[in-house]
């Protein structure tokens, strides 16, 4: 029986038109704009200047904090503009800006494809590398790296769980990764399980990819610890919380992390990276995006650098269809509409997904009947419509007790919600509030 989580959930149309699709790489672009805000917390601090000549790989934001992360430049070429730019985020923000002149790569860098499978350093350089290299978590979270391998005291990891879910709909490039370059995936896996200092690891798949099941059950043999698990496809089967419990009863308690259970999980790109950075000296200057959507004449899965224009990588498979409404940043579930094509890649652009007008168009909001709906669907056992109800009055103190920072953010409650209420959009105005007040209280 396929493993799943036992609370709520829902099954949109999976949409995977890009999934058969090999990833291209991209050619570069003549510009790239660099944010130094790419993860979450402290934003990088420019250690370049207008004018300064860099290279590939080069370190050009340094990290300013624990929870944060150094950024490096995916190109070679001339430092035109430190400033503040538009980013996916619709904010503007500290970025790099730099005109590329050839590709001229750090020579410590192993651009090889030569798979370097012995593990020779320990788990303290592993952490080391991962934070110098800039790696954050890849689904997009772009929680850095290094502080999920820096276990708190009084903690104790037991597992690494690797999510190789990709249950949002249409998002295809976790899948290709796993195709394409499995066995990186599963070394950059025992380096984490290195630097945890744990012997088991687990590999969740949901079952809609049974290629990368039967490529990754296979490779697997050769990784003592490492077992393969096929998942019932069900969303969102990829929260980090949804996904420990189906692979191990555990439950993370309310306000809790993973670690509270023994768990530490990391999506299969950040593993990949992770590879690359302490087996082959490269920081994390490109990535893997999905371009899709109904009307995308080519959807795709490239291989780009970090920091080239959205636009390009919409070229790139076929342009803009005609009749389209929006274009999201992610996937439809979670993601967030782009103000501009022209903002940067970013290290936590999974997919870009061109949504037809039709289809873009809010329905009109309806009172709320009471069906409950919402709350049968809620994978965190919350009563969305009650969060929202609170939003709108402003009792963020209750909003509180009713533990609205548990939300994930899944979107379930507004996907099947039958009077077409912006339950989520209510439920994160909720959380930014709360947020904010527990922030003041500490």
């Amino acid at each position: 029986m396929l493993k799943t989580f036992p609370r709520g959930g829902v099954h949109p149309a999976e949409n995977k038109f890009s999934a058969g699709n090999k990833i291209i790489r991209m050619t570069l672009p003549k510009i790239v704009t660099i944010p130094l805000a790419q993860h979450l917390g402290v934003p990088a601090e420019a250690l370049v200047n207008h004018g300064d000549m860099v290279k590939t790989g080069q370190t050009i934001g340094a990290s300013k904090g624990f929870v944060s992360s150094n950024i490096h430049s995916s190109v070679t070429g001339k430092v035109i503009k430190v400033d503040k730019f538009l980013d996916s985020s619709g904010y503007k923000k500290a970025a790099v800006s730099i005109e590329v002149t050839e590709d001229e790569w750090l020579p410590e860098i192993d651009r090889s494809s030569d798979l370097k499978k012995e593990i020779i350093i320990d788990g303290e350089e592993i952490i080391k590398k991962t934070l110098e290299s800039g790696i954050v978590g890849m689904g997009g979270a772009t929680f850095p790296s290094h502080v999920k391998m820096s276990v708190p005291r009084g903690k104790k990891a037991e597992l690494v769980i690797l999510n190789g879910v990709e249950c949002e709909p249409f998002l295809t490039s976790d899948h290709r990764l796993m195709l394409e370059k499995g066995e990186e995936i599963l070394v950059g896996l025992r380096l984490i399980m290195k630097a945890l200092g744990v012997t088991k690891g687990m590999v969740g798949i949901e079952n809609n990819k049974k290629d990368a099941i039967d490529h990754f059950t296979q490779l697997s043999k050769q990784y003592p610890g490492i077992e393969v698990f096929a998942l019932k496809v069900k969303y969102p089967q990829g929260g980090e919380k949804q996904l420990i419990k189906a692979l191990t009863g555990r439950e993370v308690p309310s306000g809790g992390l993973p670690i509270d259970v023994g768990a530490v999980v990391h999506n299969v790109g950040t593993a990949f990276a992770v590879y690359e950075a302490v087996q082959k000296n490269k920081p994390l200057i490109e990535r893997v995006v999905t371009v899709s959507g109904k009307m995308v004449s080519s959807p795709s899965n490239l291989l780009t650098r970090i920091g080239t224009p959205v636009n390009l990588l919409i070229e790139t498979s076929g342009g803009i269809p005609e009749g389209t409404g929006k274009i999201i940043n992610g996937g439809p579930m979670m993601g967030k509409a782009l103000d501009s094509v022209d903002v940067p890649v970013m290290k936590g652009t999974s997919g870009i997904l061109l949504i037809p007008d039709k289809e873009s168009r809010r329905k009109k909001i309806d009172p709320c009947i009471r069906c409950s709906k919402c709350i049968t669907v809620c994978p965190m056992g919350l009563e969305p419509y009650l969060l929202m109800t609170l939003t709108e009055k402003e009792k963020f103190d209750r909003l509180e007790d009713e533990k609205v920072m548990d939300c994930i953010e899944c979107g379930s409650c507004s996907y099947t919600c039958p009077a077409n209420r912006p339950l989520l959009d209510y439920i994160r105005l909720g959380k930014f509030n709360v947020g904010q007040i527990i922030r003041n209280r500490k």
